[in-house]
């Protein structure tokens, strides 16, 4: 039996497609796999959750500003290549596959300073820090979009697979009908879906709370909050969940529109899918524009409404959700511009790239 490490985390965005990669493998191959990630945090649960071991590594975080942390963080950061390199040596994976986040690069460095191949993936528009840290070790970098190749070296481009973003696959067979049930909803209703990505977003449920009484009179409002929301917002056709797990792809599936932030992840469950989308991505100063980035694209192809900046207010929301509703053959195109982006296996492509690798070793 082949060993392989997986590494990542920080968010879902950053757990999830990489579990959706070790199913595929764990069905395909005799593989044992395990997951080095952050030793505080949501980590852990996830992926123990999913049936895979788990090994914590201290991790600091990347900043690209200036700030006291970074300090103290450039001790985690070596206190986690040293944790990260014991594990690897002492469990001898053949090779470790990298998802992404802070945590992921002490991981990555400590596999290549013992000879094991790393590879890696990113799964928005432009990299991320800790992409361009770890590409520098990577033998092979996956990529979600064609167009992110434009903004690595020329070096580092003939390592580049264009996958698209890994989805669980319980995402390519989804029941509506499962999910109306979980909601308790009946057949002839009519429901919006609010993602606020895996720890809520306060900007989103502040929207959904001002907005309330124009949406409900289109939709079942279904309102993912975030698992540490304090949320007391109680009104006819509106329901709200902390959280969505294992019913997320049916409940996804019940939904004529979904509204939320741009985290690669989830658009691409919702592409996968083939959900029409309302994008409020987050930006300012706290982020690196990434979902910025991702909304655009989704909207370039059809499948999405970003509302940026200012634009992300009561009364915008309010008339680009009442005017979709009134609109299905928008709706229609807008959901076959989204599975058109879906259509892929990128889960499936990876995985079997990884398995070659094996055969090679």
């Amino acid at each position: 039996m082949v060993h392989i490490a997986f590494t990542g985390g920080g968010t879902g965005g950053h757990i999830y497609p990489g579990l959706a990669v070790a199913s595929y493998l764990r069905k395909e191959g005799n593989c044992r796999i395990f997951w080095l990630g952050s030793d505080k945090g949501m980590d852990k649960a996830i992926v123990e959750a999913a049936g895979l071991e788990f090994f914590g590594v201290p991790s600091g975080k990347l900043r690209r500003y200036i700030s006291p942390r970074n300090i103290s963080d450039t001790f985690k950061v070596a206190a986690g290549f040293f944790a990260a390199r014991k594990i690897l040596k002492r469990e001898k994976p053949c090779l470790l596959f990298s998802k992404g986040g802070f945590v992921s690069v002490p991981p990555c460095y400590a596999a290549a300073s013992l000879g094991i191949r790393v590879f890696t993936h990113e799964s928005d528009f432009s990299p991320g820090l800790a992409t361009k840290i770890n590409l520098r070790v990577a033998q092979k970098i996956f990529l979600a979009y064609q167009e992110t190749s434009g903004f690595l070296k020329p070096a580092y481009r003939k390592k580049i697979i264009v996958s698209g973003n890994p989805v669980r696959p319980e995402f390519r067979a989804p029941d509506p009908i499962k999910g109306r049930n979980f909601l308790g909803l009946k057949e002839w209703e009519r429901m919006l879906l609010v993602l606020g990505a895996s720890q809520g977003s306060q900007q989103i449920n502040e929207l959904v709370k001002k907005t309330l009484p124009e949406l409900t009179k289109h939709y079942t409002v279904i309102h993912q909050v975030g698992p540490g929301a304090s949320w007391h917002l109680q009104a006819e056709k509106y329901r709200s969940y902390p959280f969505f797990k294992d019913e997320m792809p049916h409940v996804l599936a019940a939904a004529e529109l979904v509204l939320g932030r741009s985290g690669a992840g989830t658009l691409w469950e919702c592409a996968t899918v083939g959900k029409p989308l309302v994008l409020i991505p987050l930006s300012g100063s706290g982020t690196r524009g990434d979902q910025v980035e991702n909304a655009r694209y989704f909207e370039k192809a059809g499948a999405a409404i970003s509302l940026l900046g200012a634009e992300a207010n009561p009364e915008t929301l309010s008339r680009t959700v009442a005017d979709l509703a009134a609109d299905e053959d928008r709706r229609t195109k807008m959901a076959e511009a989204s599975a058109r982006i879906g259509i892929g296996d990128g889960s499936r492509l990876i995985a079997e790239t990884l398995m070659t690798e094996m055969l090679i070793l």
